[in-house]
């Protein structure tokens, strides 16, 4: 049949052959990141810090599913802080079928495991989803410039997410210097306080007093050599201290999770303010969890992982 779409005044109706009947349901799985190592520079003219960073998927993941319907419409089984069109997730359905010219007339239900305000990633890992998502359903390569075109248009770090497993990243987080091999396991723990960090506090906080951004080559060579001992020793992030004098539970998070038995290394993720730490074994991990869960912390065990968005099944 032929599916007109058209957003916007200025546009002129385009047509495209599409098949009638969609026989399949996808769910997407959506994974965190964390940065292994993130560097932070100083201030550039546009506005944006300069960083460097190695980002890696985790398992800890959200999921979304994409339903057939007669307009576009987004559930979610957590409360959203924005309305449901500022959404990253429904923003990437608007932005891919705008640029592949397809009307995603589509439920999405995303069921959030991923806390927002953690620096884990979870909004941008839902919008990648979508595009993936979207994109099984539509037909559409997932190595098609236009999946990536608009991961970019929606965030800096949501491209990653099409691939997930891990890169080293430069510019403002959106360019990829490079691919890294990634760690398939290596127990680990988040952490999470109940405070958010504001992120435009925290960078105000980190340009008040700076600190140099390091190198990320030990990092990368533990990743190329796939220890994870030499990753949690080489465990970097010179915006810890901001985010910490932001919101003070932070640092008392970190404190404590790095003294817990077990825990190889630690660090703030992103800007907080969940702490990411690599752990000896499940054992260990499952157990700093409980703890952390006692004094009333959001917590769990997690890995690292491989992948980024992944379409799991079909019904």
């Amino acid at each position: 049949m032929a599916v007109l779409f058209e957003r916007g005044t200025h546009k002129e109706p385009r047509s495209f052959t599409f098949r009638q009947e969609i026989d399949t349901v996808p769910r997407v799985i959506a994974p965190a990141k964390v940065n292994l190592f993130l560097g932070i520079g100083s201030l550039r003219p546009d506005g944006y810090h300069g960083l460097v960073s190695v980002f890696h998927a985790l398992a800890l993941a959200d999921e979304v599913a994409i339903e057939p319907s007669d307009r576009l419409t987004l559930e979610c089984d957590a409360e959203l802080d924005v309305p449901p069109e500022q959404n990253l997730a429904y923003r990437a359905a608007v932005a891919f079928g705008a640029q592949v010219g397809l009307e995603p007339a589509f439920t999405i239900r995303l069921t959030k495991r991923i806390p927002h305000g953690a620096g884990l990633g979870g909004g941008s890992s839902d919008a990648a989803a979508v595009i993936a998502g979207l994109a099984h359903l539509w037909g559409i390569d997932r190595q098609d410039a236009r999946c990536e075109l608009v991961a970019a248009s929606l965030g800096a770090d949501v491209p990653f997410f099409l691939t997930g497993g891990a890169a080293l990243m430069s510019g403002r987080g959106d360019e990829l210097s490079r691919e890294l091999p990634a760690i398939s396991g290596g127990s680990a723990v988040l952490v999470r306080p109940p405070t958010p960090v504001p992120t435009a506090e925290a960078y105000r906080a980190f340009d008040a007093a700076p600190l140099a951004p390091g190198e990320p080559s030990a990092v990368v060579m533990a990743l190329e050599a796939g220890d994870v001992r030499l990753l949690a020793a080489a465990l970097q992030n010179n915006m810890e201290r901001a985010s910490s004098a932001v919101v003070p539970e932070v640092a008392e998070a970190l404190r404590w999770v790095r003294d817990e038995a077990g825990v190889l290394g630690a660090i703030v993720a992103g800007s907080g303010s969940a702490v990411f730490a690599l752990c000896e074994d499940s054992v260990g991990a499952q157990a700093t969890v409980r703890r952390a869960q006692e004094r009333g912390w959001w917590s769990v065990a997690t890995h690292l992982v491989a992948h980024g968005a992944t379409v799991i099944s079909e019904g």
